[in-house]
This record gives C-alpha cells, sequence and structure tokens, in this order.
C-alpha cells in the first residue's frame, strides 16, 4: 500500500515567530483530514526545534529541507543528520532542483546524502527532474532514468519518497498536464525495485489544481512549494477531495 504524503517546501521563508503564525491557522484546518494521508513541512533550519515543540501531539511530521553525508566535520554551513534527529525531524529533502542548479549538487553528492539520510532513520524525499531545455530536447525519461540509476546506488527503498519536478513548472505558474505528470511518474515507479515507493508531483502545485493531480492513479502525493507558505491554502491542498 502506497502513503499518500503532502509536504510543504517552505525554501528561504517564515522566521520563527512566522511559521508559528502560520501554525495557528493551519492546524484547526485538519481535524477532518484523513488519517492515512501523512503531512509534512519543511521549514528553514532556524525554525525546525520552535516547530518540533509546537507539532508535538499533532499529526503533522517535520521535514529538513537538506542533510550532509557525515556525522560531524569542518563543513561550515552543513547541517548533519544526528543534529536532525535530535530534535524529531522524521523527513528531508535531497537533491532539490534548486540545490543542484546554485549549489552544485550532483547525482553522487544527492547519492551520499540519501544514505546517511537513511542511516539515521530520517525518510528522504528525493527529486528528480528535467529541464525546460532538456525536455524540448526529447531528453526527459533519460535524464530521469539516470538520476534515478546514479542517486540511488544502495538506497533502501523501503525507506523513501520520491518526488517529480519538472523545474520548468517550479515556481513560473506552468503546471505540468496531470496527465503528464502522471506518464512520468508511471516511468519512474517501472526503474524501482519497490513498486510500493511513494512518488510525489511538484510543480506549482495550487488549491485549484490539486484535485486533478491527485486524481491521477500514479501519484501518491504533492511537495509543494509557494502555495505551501499561506495555511488555508496548504489546507485545502491537504484536504483534497
Amino acid at each position: 500500500m502506497r502513503k499518500i504524503v503532502i509536504a510543504g517546501n517552505w525554501k528561504m521563508f517564515k522566521t520563527q515567530a512566522e511559521s508559528q503564525e502560520f501554525l495557528s491557522g493551519f492546524l484547526p484546518q485538519l481535524e477532518e483530514t484523513p488519517s492515512e494521508r501523512e503531512v509534512v513541512i519543511c521549514p528553514p533550519f532556524t525554525d525546525l526545534s520552535v516547530l518540533s515543540k509546537s507539532l508535538h501531539g499533532s499529526r503533522v511530521q517535520l521535514g529538513a529541507q537538506n542533510v550532509h553525508w557525515v556525522e560531524n566535520g569542518a563543513y561550515t554551513g552543513e547541517i548533519a543528520a544526528p543534529m536532525l534527529t535530535e530534535i524529531g525531524v522524521r523527513y528531508v529533502i535531497i537533491g532539490h532542483s534548486e540545490r543542484r542548479q546554485y549549489f552544485g549538487e550532483t547525482d553522487e553528492t544527492v547519492n551520499l546524502r540519501l544514505k546517511a539520510a537513511q542511516n539515521y532513520g530520517l525518510t528522504p524525499i528525493l527529486c528528480v527532474g528535467e529541464t525546460k531545455q532538456q525536455r524540448d530536447a526529447g531528453e526527459t525519461e533519460s535524464l530521469i532514468i539516470s538520476q534515478l540509476q546514479k542517486g540511488l546506488v544502495d538506497v533502501d527503498q523501503t525507506n523513501l519518497v520520491i518526488a517529480y519536478e519538472p523545474i520548468w513548472a517550479i515556481g513560473t505558474g506552468d503546471t505540468c498536464e496531470a496527465a503528464e505528470a502522471n506518464r512520468v511518474i508511471g516511468l519512474i515507479r517501472s526503474q524501482l525495485q519497490n513498486p510500493h515507493v511513494s512518488i510525489q508531483y511538484g510543480g506549482s502545485v495550487k488549491p485549484n489544481n490539486i484535485d486533478e493531480i491527485m486524481a491521477q492513479p500514479e501519484i501518491d502525493g504533492v511537495l509543494v512549494g509557494g502555495a505551501s507558505l499561506e495555511p488555508d491554502g496548504f489546507a485545502r491542498i491537504v484536504n483534497f477531495r
């Protein structure tokens, strides 16, 4: 049985005070959310500790936006897995397109981060996806297969979430057609050893398209960017019909 995972990636938004204000408007709207839906919030590192306390006893899980591949060392600006698990983090986004584009993330470092996360009991959300240039060149399938083959070496597929995020649809307002997202996610599933891995769609997910996205048979949830920053909008996404 594949789990439905709805995750909000706050990126570099919200102070601690703003995150607390968000929860006050968001959590009351989850009272009738189906129990089988996993809800995850991935705030900036500075918000993790305060949100860990505020989310204790709630149905919302805490996620981080990255993790380093060693448990300590001279890696200025990085965060290790034990630092995350100590404060109750359960999920971690790895290989997001912005990390690949702006900070030099490679399939090889993605693989190291995935294994480090799993070694400490974290569930990684592995992001894969293509640029518009790659899609226009007909490279979508080969690129994604390559990302999976390189990223998943020695990775435990029983503790894994994958997010298909077409880069050309992130923060652009352009959404990949639901049927096309379903097709690509089906391709991703065909490359996995474990057919029960939850695979999300990410890319300009909004309250007004969530129902169509989640009606697709291969899609097991969404990784939401900007629309997760507003409590009513994110609650509508979590409570899709």
